[in-house]
């Protein structure tokens, strides 16, 4: 006979006041926020490590810290929480806003989609975004939103993907360094880790001798956009990322000669999942709005 889930699943009060006592790293912060006693809260942690036979907390002279075993449950259990949300407001409010968790590099969060959160707001009122910035690809290994926007070929295993830009790169640079006259390769070139860091091809392509005058090396394209700007040197610029700038003249193109390259950024989700209703409307909004004007 099958074994009931409930049958095997601690009750939900003690999971309750394992989460909140994990997330804020208190017993007592955790009693005020679920509204119960502090005695009450570390009698449902005592009973769910007994349940387990798994020590969940060290607890310390001020507060409480996770043990391995304590840390490796809880994003499983906030996992588990947020699709009981999710699927609870989708059922049984299908009128109320509605949270769509989604998972984004830096660079993209800051240059393309926060400055369209305007248009969201008026196409689909009713959706709220959770938006968690990338800054690792570890990141993504971590337990949370069925959405994710990766930075690739389009091959990402396990996950369906749809694409939003196709980058192309051409060197870019303040205006005051454009206007110095010269040969603008003898500009420091503004290097970015992975899979921007693409100089050499670009010269090659180009045409052009490169030259080893590198300068400062980041690991996110916003930041290395933002020293081109302030004049640290060249930025091998990723359209479209960096089109709002260009519009703006924060940079000026340095040559009419533009990289094609096979990645881009994807809108991903597991291949063995289905989305929600909100998530399907921000899917249709994304592609609309961001692979119709970058393509």
């Amino acid at each position: 006979m099958a074994v009931k889930v409930f049958d095997t699943m601690p009750p939900l009060d003690w999971l309750r006041s394992f989460e909140a006592a994990a997330r804020l790293s208190n017993f007592t912060a955790a009693a005020a926020e679920l509204g119960l006693t502090q005695a009450a809260v570390s009698q449902h942690i005592r009973f769910l490590e007994e349940r387990l036979k798994t020590r969940l907390f060290a607890r310390l002279a001020r507060g409480v810290a996770l043990s391995p075993e304590g840390a490796a449950y809880l994003p499983h259990i906030q996992s588990a929480f947020a699709t009981i949300g999710n699927s609870t407001n989708e059922l049984f409010e299908p009128r109320a806003v509605q949270t769509v968790s989604i998972r984004v590099p830096i660079s993209f969060a800051l240059l393309v989609l926060i400055p369209s959160l305007p248009d969201l707001a008026k196409a689909l009122p009713q959706i709220r975004l959770d938006l968690v910035t990338i800054h690792r690809p570890t990141d993504y290994d971590l337990p949370g939103s069925a959405l994710d926007i990766r930075f690739g070929n389009g091959s990402f295993p396990g996950r369906e993907a749809d694409r939003l830009t196709v980058e192309r790169l051409v060197p870019v640079a303040a205006p005051r360094l454009a206007l110095v006259g010269g040969d603008w390769t003898s500009l420091p070139l503004l290097l970015v880790a992975g899979a921007r860091e693409m100089w050499a091809e670009w010269f090659a392509t180009a045409g052009l001798a490169g030259h080893s005058r590198r300068s400062h090396r980041f690991d996110s394209f916003v930041a290395a956009m933002e020293a081109a700007k302030a004049g640290a040197g060249a930025l091998l610029g990723s359209r479209p990322l960096v089109d709002t700038a260009l519009k703006e003249k924060a940079l000026v193109r340095l040559s009419d000669f533009e990289l094609s390259s096979p990645s881009g950024h994807f809108l991903t989700r597991p291949s063995s999942s289905r989305l929600s209703g909100a998530e399907q409307d921000f899917r249709r909004w994304l592609l609309s709005r961001i692979a119709g004007r970058s393509g």
